[in-house]
C-alpha cells in the first residue's frame, strides 16, 4: 500500500514531463515545417493568451474567461468619427461574401474579405451560407437599432473575444483582417433598412 502511494506522485510527475516534452516536440516541428512567405510570416504560429487558453483541452474557468474578455474589450477601436453604420451596404455585401486575403500569395496592401457567409446566413435569398454561427437574417429588424445594439455589433465585429473569449469568430478589426471602413460597410449591411439582410425573402 505504501509503495503504491509513493509511486502515484511519481507517475503523475512522469506524465507531466512527458506531456511537456511532447509540447516541445510539437513546437519544434511547427517551427521547422513552415517558412515565411510573403505576408504569411511565422509569427502567426505564436499564440497570445486568449488563443492558448482556448486551445487548451480544458475550457478556461469563469474567472479566467472574465479576465480575458475584459482585456480584449480594451482593444476595441470604436469609430474614429463616431459613425457606426454610415457605410455602404452594397460594399458590405461584397465584404461579407468574399473570403479572400491573408494568404502568402496576397500583397500586403490586398483588400481582404470578411468571409462572413462561411459561418452565418445573412441575405435570406442567399442559399450558400454557413451554420457555425447564428443566422443574421433580419438582423436589425429583429434586434432593433438602439445605441446598445449598434455598439455591441461594432465591438463584436472588431474583436469577438471581448464578449466570449473562446468564440470561433475571428477578431476582424483587432486581427487586421478588416479596416475600420470595411467594418462600417458591414455594419451598414446589417443595419440599413434597404439592405437585403433586412428584407423579407423573395417569393418563388
Amino acid at each position: 500500500m505504501k509503495k503504491t502511494l509513493l509511486l502515484a506522485p511519481l507517475a503523475l510527475f512522469a506524465g507531466a514531463v512527458a506531456a511537456a516534452d511532447l509540447d516541445a516536440q510539437v513546437a519544434e516541428m511547427m517551427k521547422t515545417s513552415f517558412k515565411a512567405t510573403g505576408i504569411a510570416t511565422l509569427d502567426r504560429q505564436v499564440q497570445d493568451e486568449v488563443q492558448k487558453a482556448c486551445s487548451s483541452p480544458t475550457q478556461p474557468d469563469a474567472a479566467t474567461m472574465k479576465r480575458l474578455e475584459e482585456a480584449q474589450l480594451k482593444t476595441i477601436q470604436w469609430p474614429s468619427d463616431g459613425n457606426y453604420t454610415g457605410g455602404d451596404w452594397k460594399q458590405g455585401a461584397k465584404i461579407a461574401i468574399s473570403g479572400r486575403g491573408l494568404t502568402w500569395r496576397d500583397p500586403a496592401d490586398f483588400v481582404n474579405g470578411g468571409g462572413c457567409y462561411n459561418c452565418h446566413a445573412m441575405d435570406p435569398n442567399e442559399v450558400s451560407a454557413g451554420t457555425i454561427g447564428p443566422s443574421l437574417v433580419g438582423y436589425a429588424t429583429l434586434r432593433g437599432r438602439s445605441e446598445e445594439v449598434v455598439k455591441y455589433t461594432w465591438g463584436k465585429l472588431w474583436n469577438a473575444k471581448a464578449y466570449n473569449a473562446c468564440s470561433d469568430m475571428p477578431r476582424n478589426g483587432y486581427g487586421k483582417i478588416l479596416t475600420e471602413e470595411q467594418i462600417r460597410h458591414v455594419m451598414a449591411y446589417l443595419f440599413d433598412p434597404e439592405s437585403p439582410v433586412n428584407q423579407p425573402p423573395k417569393s418563388k
